[in-house]
């Protein structure tokens, strides 16, 4: 009688913590989990290999010109012809994208330290006509 006595009273003390909605009973909750930042670009395969694509399917473009990896060489008009990838004034690094600030003071996400554009020659996601307007600027690719 006492055996069971001690076996009864051990279930009762083991089953306490899992009908206490799994917190343990009188344990703190569990730390928050660290915000998750999400990359500002992802990687697609075409038939001409990987490239980098917004997170809308548009080709993302590199102008040869930025060698830096502090700023953007295409500022004023030039940006009426390549689209800077826009980040918040918050933005963090995520991987191999990092911001950098561009002359007017907002933020773009650089790939690797090479700022990323788009074009407005390409109306659909997976258009890649920006590459043939100049010989200095390239479709973005993983390896790059």
């Amino acid at each position: 009688m006492f055996r069971f006595l001690v076996v009864a009273a051990a279930i009762t003390l083991s089953t306490g913590h899992a009908l206490a909605n799994g917190h343990g009973g009188g344990d703190a909750p569990p730390p928050p989990k660290p915000e998750a930042t999400t990359a500002p670009a992802k990687v697609v395969l075409t038939k001409q290999g990987p490239k980098l694509v917004d997170l809308k399917g548009m080709t993302l473009y590199y102008y040869e010109r930025d060698t830096t990896g502090k700023t953007s060489n295409c500022n004023g008009k030039c940006t009426e012809s390549w689209v800077p990838l826009a980040a918040t004034a918050d933005a963090k690094a995520v991987g191999d994208f990092t911001v950098i600030s561009r002359n007017d003071g907002s933020k773009m996400w650089a790939y690797r330290y090479r700022p990323l554009y788009t074009s407005p020659a390409d109306k659909a996601p997976g258009d890649a006509n920006g590459n043939a307007t100049t010989l200095q600027w390239r479709v973005a690719r993983p390896e790059n």
